[in-house]
């Protein structure tokens, strides 16, 4: 593996676990994540906008 790869795959993770803990903290604040974090968790916006509360 070259240098780049690793730091690109290092930079992936990093890019990943901020919007899982940004989509996390809008969540439990009772507020709609940014589109842009929900689609680097591979989500789509659109289907998280249906889910209802239970």
């Amino acid at each position: 593996m070259t240098n780049r790869k690793v730091f690109s795959a290092i930079g992936d993770f990093f890019t990943v676990f901020g919007s899982a803990v940004a989509a996390s903290h809008a969540v439990e604040a009772g507020r709609k994540p940014r589109a842009r974090d929900l689609r680097n968790l591979g989500m789509d916006p659109a289907a998280f906008n249906k889910i209802g509360r239970v």
